[in-house]
């Protein structure tokens, strides 16, 4: 907890502010039973009507600073902790945006989700409460213990057991109730995970009617948490009564022995009501205390699982400039690329090697978990190849700036992913300056205004958050619209023609060339029919190249590539498309 306090450091003048009112708050308040005294002693006992007064006035004036002060203090612990937090959440989202994807499996979205929230809530309840009451409590303790002193040192034991009765309990509780903090926000992470599969899922598990499997499995979870929570409660309930029997006590005592003392001194009745006021200070501001250590063993929890992320070193390391001079034609090179995934014990792809320059069409195709998509993944760094290299216009992608490298790629994922805002939105979200007329073009090559005309609003039409209100073959329409607006050296299509009718495919394929033809084109796919006019076809089996030419080779060299073309032909179209391809022509 206490490394996250820097983030309270830009804010120095507002706590400097808040000290100063914090003082004048506790002053105020301690000035008040010693004037009630003197009220009693001088004025009551006295029957001096001008001494209460007086002194009547003297304890408006401080109730008054007193009440400013705590007013001003309260203002600014709220304020400055919000900020604090503020900060926290900024750099904490920063952080994740800048983790590989291996980093994200290793927390997984729904526990960093719930560290961006639930944690950083409970910290910055912590750091608003440090702020008001840190400096308070102990100020308003040792000032009420030292003005209880001097107003009746006689009573002073009194406070002593009071206090003493009060860390015990308070102890005693916690030593049970703490580790019980970091299982409830395990349990919580679990709980959000299984909430955003079940929301996610739901139409699969409608679909297979097991409605009833996933409600046991949210209700295990939700009764494990449940009980740990309540766990928690009952023994912080306990400290409600505990606390009031030691409070309530401690006032019976300072009556019972004030009254003993006032029997041979009348004019001690002052003093017994200012300490009993002073004592009760003094256990609030204890009770305050416990309010801290039941926060902050919870806030504590959070800012580790916080500071965890924070100080996660990712694997993957990017220049802050690009170390070299790209080339102005565009070319990508693997060279004996091999990659396994973090703590795989073999490897999913084996010494992979081509080239491609600008105007190349690059296919892959091959069984489900042969690495196509893997193969991709490595280009734009979502995961660092294990062997080898990667050549991108001429420098190894390690030597590019984040930037420099992501603005070259136009990336067109397997799962099309659309945020809220509007259709426009989503098209110039690549390319913010894109103009409307770059971004209808980017709309008709993709073959997405056919469906956008149609729309009452057309490019200002609503876009729900993850494209729900879309189809799949429109997500995917208006993903490679986004792409092509950002007119990148580098198209890569994660199989992003999966959705899409066989005629669409073709038109689109056609409508695509007049935007690829000075980039190189790298293409995922399924079918045979989207990848057969590439200038290249690498078939992969297992992590390896077991083929590599055009449509016309493969069909009379590569055995997989036949099985493959044979599964999605019928028998007429698979015998005529070894006609056209006879003598490796087409």
């Amino acid at each position: 907890m206490l490394k996250l306090f820097r983030y309270l450091r830009p804010y120095w003048l507002s706590i400097l502010i808040l000290i100063v009112a914090i003082g004048g708050q506790v002053w105020g308040t301690l000035e008040l039973p010693s004037l009630m005294a003197k009220i009693v002693n001088e004025g009551i006992v006295e029957q001096d009507t001008n001494i209460i007064w007086k002194i009547g006035f003297q304890m408006l004036v401080c109730a008054i600073i007193a009440a400013i002060c705590s007013f001003i203090a309260s203002f600014l612990s709220a304020k400055t902790g919000a900020a604090a937090a503020r900060d926290l959440r900024s750099d904490f989202f920063k952080q994740v945006l800048n983790f590989s994807v291996s980093e994200i499996d290793k927390y997984s979205t729904a526990s960093l989700i719930t560290r961006t929230t639930n944690d950083v809530a409970q910290i910055q309840q912590a750091f608003t409460l440090c702020l008001s009451m840190l400096l308070r409590v102990p100020m308003m303790a040792i000032g009420a213990i030292v003005q209880a002193v001097i107003t009746a040192p006689n009573m002073t034991w009194i406070i002593v057991l009071a206090v003493v009765t009060l860390l015990a309990t308070v102890s005693t509780v916690l030593i049970i109730v703490m580790p019980k903090f970091k299982i409830f926000q395990k349990l919580l992470d679990r709980l959000t995970l299984l909430t955003r599969e079940n929301l996610t899922g739901l139409r699969v598990i409608r679909a297979f009617n097991n409605q009833n499997l996933e409600r046991k499995k949210f209700e295990k979870a939700n009764t494990e948490i449940t009980n740990v929570n309540i766990f928690i409660n009952n023994w912080m309930s306990l400290e409600s009564p505990l606390m009031s029997l030691i409070f309530n006590g401690t006032v019976l005592l300072c009556i019972w022995i004030g009254i003993s003392l006032m029997s041979t001194d009348i004019s001690y009745l002052g003093d017994m009501m200012a300490f009993m006021q002073y004592a009760i200070q003094v256990i609030v501001s204890f009770l305050f205390l416990l309010v801290l250590f039941v926060v902050l063993p919870r806030a504590n929890v959070s800012a580790t699982r916080t500071n965890e992320v924070l100080h996660t070193k990712t694997k993957i390391h990017w220049p802050k400039k690009t170390e070299g001079n790209p080339e102005d034609l565009p070319s990508i090179e693997f060279k004996n690329v091999s990659f396994a995934y973090p703590g795989a014990e073999t490897e999913i792809l084996h010494n992979i090697s081509f080239k491609a320059t600008a105007g190349d069409t690059i296919a892959f195709i091959g069984s489900t978990g042969s690495g196509k998509s893997t193969l991709i993944n490595l280009i734009p760094r979502f995961y660092d190849a294990t062997k080898g290299k990667i050549i991108f216009n001429g420098l190894d992608i390690k030597s590019y700036a984040r930037d420099d490298l992501m603005q070259a790629i136009g990336l067109v994922p397997q799962k099309g992913v659309l945020f809220a805002g509007n259709i426009e939105s989503n098209i110039k979200f690549g390319n913010p300056k894109a103009t409307d007329e770059e971004m209808v073009k980017a709309a008709k090559i993709a073959q997405a205004d056919e469906f956008i005309e149609k729309l009452p609003k057309k490019y200002s039409s609503h876009i729900s958050q993850g494209g729900t209100n879309v189809s799949g073959g429109q997500r995917q329409r208006l993903s490679i619209a986004r792409a092509i607006t950002k007119n990148p050296k580098l198209f890569i299509f994660d199989d992003s023609f999966s959705a899409l009718d066989m005629k669409t495919d073709a038109k689109l394929r056609k409508a695509l060339k007049s935007v690829t033809k000075n980039a190189i084109t790298l293409i995922v796919a399924q079918r045979v029919s989207t990848i057969k006019d590439a200038d290249r076809i690498i078939v992969l089996d297992k992590g390896l190249v077991k083929g590599s030419g055009t449509h016309s080779e493969l069909l009379n060299t590569c055995q997989i590539y036949q099985e493959i073309a044979k599964s999605q032909l019928s028998d007429k179209e698979y015998a005529d498309e070894l006609k056209i391809t006879k003598g490796g022509k087409r």
